[in-house]
């Protein structure tokens, strides 16, 4: 049987720099809202034939007083771009003017649909968070009254520090990306979370789940020990479970759209940072101020 708890002040340290990191870049950078939350217009056509220039599509575009429009290029001869928030008649305008390219996508988001939009998202969040933890610290109510009483807040405390750590390591990634990519959150990455809270949260679960039944089988005399049979005995299943989902999520990745692309990246590193949670923080946290 492998000493993984033995290993936990290095475990500890790997993800005391994730999250450092993390806390740094959205210090340094922050995050680079979409028009989700900010509101305007994001427009991505193709062209059969020669791609214009950006210089090309600014003068195209002149006088329909758009704002300050950002254009990127996409593939061979996509192109995405970016303006104030615009009614239909300016969308065909646009089209016209740009010669009748095909459209791939065009949302258009009024500046209070956005605030709104970060409001319910945040609440969504937090409520999330806050289900999680009622459910673990009933389902875990057994634990409280054969070990001691109040056991089963801290297995709830355990699982929501494995989330907080999942959700920083996620915003640092999405800062870092959005400064030197630069990749914009919006609604789907909000998604992305929630998801990865979900996934994050059955993993640490099936492991906390088989610390209590070996709890109450062996009784409290080695409680270390206990924790350490019980991650060797979930471990394989854990980590085959995540590296099939990540193998499965990183062909849509490759071989998908543009426009899934950030949020499927978002659930990559979010299922991979659930995995490693669960064995560095969630379970080490079931050993704190114990022998």
């Amino acid at each position: 049987m492998y000493n993984i708890v033995g290993k936990n002040k290095i475990l500890l340290s790997i993800s005391a720099v994730l999250v450092g990191a993390s806390i740094l870049a959205l210090t340094l950078w922050g995050l680079k809202p979409g028009i989700d939350f900010t509101g305007g217009t994001i427009m991505e056509i193709n062209y059969t034939n020669e791609r214009p220039t950006a210089t090309t599509i600014n003068e195209e575009l002149k006088g329909l007083n758009l704002g300050q429009i950002d254009i990127r290029y996409s593939g061979d001869n996509g192109v995405i771009l970016r303006f104030t928030e615009t009614n239909e008649q300016v969308h065909q305008e646009i089209l016209q003017k740009l010669g009748q390219p095909e459209e791939t996508r065009y949302e258009s988001i009024g500046p209070t649909i956005g605030k709104e939009l970060t409001g319910k998202a945040t609440w969504a969040v937090v409520l999330v968070l806050a289900a999680i933890l009622l459910y673990l610290v009933w389902a875990f109510r057994r634990l409280s009254r054969v070990v001691k009483k109040g056991e089963s807040w801290r297995y709830g405390a355990g699982a929501m520090l494995a989330l907080f750590h999942d959700v920083i390591v996620m915003l640092g990634l999405f800062a870092v990306l959005g400064h030197f990519r630069g990749t914009e959150i919006n609604s789907t990455f909000i998604v992305a979370i929630l998801t990865v809270l979900g996934y994050s949260v059955n993993d640490t679960i099936v492991i906390y789940d088989r610390v209590r039944e070996n709890l109450l089988v062996d009784g409290w005399r080695d409680f270390r020990n206990t924790v350490n049979r019980s991650l060797n005995e979930t471990i394989v299943r854990s980590l085959g479970t995540t590296v099939t989902v990540i193998v499965a999520i990183l062909a849509v990745y490759l071989f998908g759209g543009e426009s899934t692309r950030d949020f499927i990246l978002a659930m990559i590193a979010g299922v991979a940072t659930g995995a490693w949670s669960t064995i560095a923080i969630a379970c080490p946290f079931l050993l704190l101020k114990r022998k």
